[in-house]
C-alpha cells in the first residue's frame, strides 16, 4: 500500500516527459509506473494534463535572518519558495549578523530558522580574511560549502578575498574536497557610477570583470585542484574561460540566475532600482548567448540569487540603491515563460533548476523524480498565464523587477516529503547536510 499516487500525462523523468503514475511512500518516490497502472494508495490525486515536477532547488538564497529579518526570514522566504514550486534552498553566508563564518555563527543561524522552514534548507559557510582556520571545522559542522567575494560584498561584516587569501581558501578546501562557491568581479575593473542612471550603472561594472575574474578562478583552481563554482554568471565574456577551463578538466563550474535569462538592460525603465544587481543585468544579444551557454553545459544551473532589502534601500539613484533582486517565488515562471519561447521543454527547466543546483550541492536524494529520491513535488500548469502583482508574493519586502510582467506557468500544489505543504499549518522543512540528503 502506497501512502500517495499522483498521476499525470506530463511526468518530468530523468528520461524526459511522459505519462506516469508515481508512488510515493513513507516521504520518498517508491516507483515510476505507466499511468494506468492499478495501485493502491491511501490516497491518489490525477492531475490530467497538468505536469508533475521534481522540485526545485535552490542554491542560492539570501535569507538574512538573524540580523537583518526585516530584509527576509526563514519563515517568510520559505513560504515564497513553496509558493514558487522551489522544495530546498541552500542559504548564502551573508547578510545575516553574524555572518557564517564560524560554527558559532552556524549554531546562531540554525537556532533562528528552527521551527520556521516550511522546505527543507542547507547551509553554506563563508571564506573571508582571517577565518582560514575555521573552514574545516565549518565543513565538519556540515555546510555545503564556502562563498567567497573578490570584490567588496555591500556589507562591512564580510570583506573580501584578495587573490592571496583565495588561494589560500582554496588549497585548504582541496585537503577535504571542499566546494568554493565565487562572487567574481574583479575589483581593479570595476569603478563608481559616473551618475544615478542605469546607462552609468552598467559601464561600472563590466563584463570584462566578471571574465578576468573567471580567468583567476580557473588558474587557481587548476593549480591547487579546488573544485569552484562561479556564482550568478550575467556577462557573455565569461564563457568562453569557463568552457576551455571545463575541457581541461579544471574542477570549474557555473551558475545563471532568471533575471540574467529573462530581463535585458534595454527593459530597466528610468529610476527602475528593483532591476539593480550585481553583477548587473546585461543587453538582450548576451541574454541570448546566456541561454546558448546553458544549452551546451557551459552553465549548469539557474538559480534565484533572492536578495530581497526593504523598499526603502530601493532609492531611484542606481549608484545608491542597494543591489538584489527578489525571485523566489517567480523563478520558475520567469524562466519557463523565456524557455517556451525558445523551443526549450519542461525538461530542460527541470535539469536547469532541480537536478543542476542539487548535483552541485551533492544532494543524492534531490532533484528528480526516480525512486529512492525525496517526494518533493510540483503540481506545475505550463499553460496558465498570470501577471506579477506584488501584493501577491510571500516574501517580507515585495518589490520585484517582474511586477506588470505576463509569465507562463502556476504552481498548483507543491508537495514535501510525499505531503502537501500548507502555508496556513506548522512548518516541516528540515535541516539538510552534505552526505544526509
Amino acid at each position: 500500500m502506497h501512502d500517495l499516487v499522483i498521476r499525470s500525462r506530463r511526468v518530468v523523468t530523468p528520461e524526459g516527459e511522459r505519462p506516469a503514475a508515481v508512488a510515493v511512500r513513507a516521504g520518498r518516490i517508491a516507483a515510476v509506473h505507466p499511468h494506468d497502472a492499478p495501485l493502491d494508495a491511501a490516497e491518489e490525486r490525477d492531475l490530467g494534463a497538468v505536469a508533475l515536477l521534481p522540485g526545485l532547488v535552490d542554491t542560492h538564497v539570501h535569507v538574512n535572518e538573524p540580523g537583518r529579518t526585516h530584509w527576509e526570514g526563514f519563515a517568510t522566504a520559505t513560504r515564497a519558495a513553496a509558493a514558487g514550486g522551489v522544495t530546498t534552498i541552500v542559504d548564502m553566508p551573508l547578510n545575516s549578523i553574524p555572518p557564517t563564518v564560524d560554527p558559532a555563527a552556524l549554531d546562531a543561524k540554525l537556532a533562528a530558522a528552527a521551527g520556521q522552514c516550511h522546505v527543507d534548507v542547507g547551509f553554506w559557510g563563508g571564506a573571508v580574511p582571517g577565518n582560514l582556520p575555521a573552514l574545516r571545522p565549518l565543513h565538519e559542522r556540515g555546510v555545503f560549502g564556502f562563498k567567497c567575494f573578490l570584490s567588496p560584498s555591500g556589507v562591512e561584516e564580510f570583506p573580501e578575498l584578495a587573490p592571496g587569501e583565495l588561494e589560500s581558501a582554496l588549497a585548504e578546501l582541496a585537503a577535504f574536497d571542499g566546494l568554493m562557491i565565487v562572487h567574481a568581479e574583479d575589483p581593479a575593473l570595476l569603478a563608481e557610477p559616473a551618475g544615478p542612471g542605469y546607462p552609468d550603472f552598467l559601464r561600472s561594472r563590466p563584463g570584462a570583470a566578471e571574465r578576468s575574474a573567471v580567468e583567476l578562478l580557473a588558474r587557481l583552481a587548476e593549480r591547487t585542484g579546488a573544485r569552484v563554482h562561479v556564482l550568478h554568471v550575467s556577462s557573455a565574456d565569461c564563457l568562453e574561460p569557463l568552457a576551455r577551463a571545463q575541457r581541461a578538466g579544471v574542477r570549474i563550474t557555473a551558475e545563471t540566475c532568471p533575471h540574467y535569462l529573462v530581463l535585458s538592460a534595454e527593459q530597466v525603465p528610468e529610476g527602475g532600482t528593483a532591476f539593480k544587481c550585481c553583477p548587473p543585468i546585461r543587453s538582450a544579444d548576451n541574454r541570448d548567448r546566456l541561454w546558448d551557454a546553458l544549452a551546451d553545459g557551459v552553465l549548469s544551473c539557474v538559480v534565484s540569487d533572492h536578495s530581497p532589502a526593504p523598499e526603502g534601500l530601493k532609492v531611484a539613484d542606481f549608484a545608491a540603491a542597494w543591489g538584489g533582486i527578489s525571485s523566489l517565488q517567480l523563478g520558475l515562471r520567469a524562466v519557463w515563460t523565456e524557455a517556451r519561447r525558445r523551443g526549450y521543454g519542461l525538461p530542460d527547466v527541470a535539469r536547469w533548476m532541480s537536478a543542476g543546483p542539487a548535483r552541485l550541492a551533492g544532494m543524492r536524494s534531490k532533484g528528480a523524480i526516480a525512486p529512492g529520491r525525496d517526494a518533493d513535488l510540483v503540481a506545475f500548469d505550463p499553460d496558465a498565464a498570470e501577471t506579477v502583482d506584488p501584493a501577491g508574493l510571500q516574501h517580507r519586502n515585495p518589490v520585484t523587477a517582474y511586477e506588470g510582467l505576463t509569465l507562463r506557468g502556476a504552481v498548483r500544489t507543491t508537495w514535501l516529503h510525499g505531503r502537501p505543504v500548507d502555508l496556513g499549518a506548522a512548518p516541516r522543512g528540515a535541516f539538510l547536510q552534505p552526505g544526509a540528503c
